[in-house]
C-alpha cells in the first residue's frame, strides 16, 4: 500500500472568497499536502469544475496531488463528462456519493442505466471513480456491478452508522479502497473534527484501518475532510495524532524555499 496526503478544501468554508484559491493551495503546498477541490465554496453555487475555470484550477495546483469531490446538485451526463473532463486533466480521482451517480439507496435492477454512462465516461478517459457513504451493502452492490469502481471509506460517516460498526466497513470494503476520508466526530453528528478528538473514534479502530489497507497493494489517497475553526490548528492537531501518535506512514513534509508561508485569507 502507498498512502498519500491532501486536505480538503472544506477546511477554509467559511474563510474562503473568489481570490482566495491560490493562496489556499500555496498554504497547504508549503506543508507537503495535495488538495481535494470541493466543487464549490460553502453556500455558492458556483461550480470550479466547469471549463472555463479550468486554466485557473490547472495553474493553482500544478505539482500537487488533486482530488475530487463530485458536483452533487444532481448533475446531468453533460456535467458529468465536463468534471471527468477536469478530473483528467488534474490528474484526480473523482470522489462521488450514490445520489450524484442516480444510485437509491435501495436500487433494483433498473436503477443503474444512469451510473453505467457515468462509469463508461470515467473508463473512457482513465479517471478513477470512488464511492462513498451510503448503507453498506448498497456500496458492495454497486462494487459488483462495476468493477472499476473503488471505494473511499469515510471514517467519520462510518463512525456514525447504527447499522454496521466500524470494523465492518473496512472488512468488507478494504480491498478496494483507493480513497479516505479523514475526519472524527462524537457518535452523535458528523461533525468533522480532526481525527483524534478525545471521545471520538477509538484509537484501536484508526489502527484496524491502516492493518487491513496494509494487506492490499493499494494506491490509496487520505483526504483531511475536516471544518473550521482554523485551519493551521485543525491541520496541526489532526496531523499530530495520525503521524505522531498513530504512526501512519509518509507524513507530509514542509517543503523547501515555503518557509515564510502563512495562511492569512483576504
Amino acid at each position: 500500500m502507498r498512502i498519500r496526503y491532501v486536505v480538503s478544501t472544506m477546511l477554509f468554508w467559511g474563510r474562503e472568497d473568489h481570490l482566495s484559491f491560490e493562496q489556499e493551495c500555496q498554504f497547504l503546498r508549503s506543508m507537503g499536502f495535495g488538495v481535494e477541490l470541493w466543487p464549490h465554496m460553502k453556500d455558492e453555487g458556483d461550480c470550479r469544475f466547469e471549463r472555463r475555470n479550468w486554466s485557473r484550477l490547472a495553474a493553482a495546483t500544478e505539482g500537487m496531488l488533486v482530488s475530487m469531490r463530485s458536483r452533487n446538485d444532481m448533475p446531468k451526463l453533460e456535467k458529468w463528462d465536463e468534471q471527468i473532463g477536469c478530473a483528467k486533466l488534474l490528474g484526480a480521482n473523482i470522489v462521488a456519493d450514490l445520489k450524484s451517480l442516480g444510485i437509491p439507496n435501495d436500487p433494483g435492477p433498473d436503477d443503474y442505466a444512469f451510473a453505467e454512462e457515468v462509469v463508461n465516461l470515467a473508463e473512457l478517459n482513465k479517471v478513477k471513480l470512488c464511492l462513498e457513504t451510503g448503507r453498506l451493502s448498497t456500496l458492495k452492490q454497486v462494487g459488483e456491478k462495476f468493477e472499476s469502481i473503488w471505494y473511499c471509506l469515510d471514517t467519520g460517516f462510518t463512525n456514525l452508522d447504527p447499522e454496521f460498526t466500524f470494523k465492518q466497513y473496512v472488512d468488507e470494503l478494504g480491498e478496494r479502497v483507493a480513497h479516505l476520508h479523514l475526519s472524527d466526530n462524537y457518535g452523535h453528528a458528523d461533525d468533522h473534527e480532526p481525527p483524534g478528538v478525545r471521545g471520538g473514534i477509538a484509537r484501536k479502530n484508526w489502527e484496524y484501518l491502516l492493518d487491513v489497507l496494509g494487506k492490499y497493494d493499494n494506491d490509496v489517497i487520505g483526504s483531511f475532510e475536516m471544518c473550521p475553526p482554523m485551519p493551521p490548528v485543525m491541520l496541526r492537531q489532526a496531523s499530530n495524532f495520525l503521524f505522531g501518535v498513530l504512526k501512519w506512514p509518509n507524513r507530509p513534509q514542509k517543503q523547501p524555499g515555503y518557509a515564510d508561508v502563512i495562511y492569512n485569507p483576504t
